[in-house]
């Protein structure tokens, strides 16, 4: 009913506004972002029938199109855009009065009665089990400010555990798909085969990046990352 739709409005303004202090407001996070995932090099691929970049050079959030943002970000296993900002929203309202549990049994509530509450929050599940934290620390480490990396990794780091807690909070679960146990071992299996192909893929960059930039499209190592991308982009299974 209204009163869901009104939960879910405060709950959806207060996400918009954790996404855009990360991705907007956050010194550093640009740098993150074309650093500590391959986007740069995704732009050298034929993906889709235009440029990764609608301005090339131009490290801003608006010049990167929607499906290299997503793209790169599962690349590097953050898979950030489908669930940062949900765990602050769902820990604001449910802390909103301290000591009272009866926001969390509302949100309960919606989650067992209202379909589109329950769908939203088994697609963050899924994003979140995708989401390799250790891998993409690997990753973080490729900026070239040490510092950065750190700082906004640790935001990452810490935003993925609060989602995961108020998550499963809500749904009452003691683990990510639980209630899809079919999709938790499909997702696990893979894990043997996209933990190398990371490594792999972190490593190739490392190589191409040391090269100056007019150098970096003749490397040999370029093949082999591009190669790295398509391969960890299947067993995604998608491309985020």
């Amino acid at each position: 009913g209204s009163e869901y739709r009104e939960v879910m409005e405060a709950i959806a303004r207060a996400g918009e506004a954790h996404y855009r202090q990360l991705t907007e407001r956050t010194d550093g996070f640009l740098d993150y972002f074309y650093e500590a995932t391959p986007v740069r090099e995704i732009g050298l691929m034929n993906i889709g029938s235009r440029p990764s970049h609608r301005k090339a050079g131009d490290r801003s959030k608006g010049s990167v199109r929607a499906i290299s943002w997503v793209f790169a970000w599962g690349q590097s296993r953050h898979a950030l855009p489908a669930w940062f900002g949900i765990g602050s929203a769902l820990a604001a309202w449910v802390q909103a009065d301290e000591g009272d549990t009866r926001k969390l049994q509302q949100l309960r509530e919606m989650y067992a009665r209202w379909p589109f509450f329950r769908t939203l929050l088994s697609n963050a599940q899924m994003a979140l089990a995708k989401t390799d934290l250790g891998q993409a620390g690997e990753y973080a480490e490729l900026c070239e400010n040490p510092e950065v990396g750190q700082r906004v990794f640790g935001l990452i780091r810490d935003e993925f555990r609060r989602a995961r807690e108020l998550i499963l909070a809500v749904a009452n679960s003691d683990a990510l798909l639980a209630e899809t146990p079919a999709l938790a071992f499909s997702l696990n299996g893979r894990n043997a085969y996209l933990d190398p192909l990371n490594a792999i893929q972190v490593g190739l960059l490392k190589r191409i990046r040391q090269l100056p930039v007019e150098g970096q499209t003749d490397s040999p190592w370029m093949e082999p990352l591009l190669r790295s991308i398509n391969a960890i982009a299947a067993g995604m299974r998608n491309t985020g």
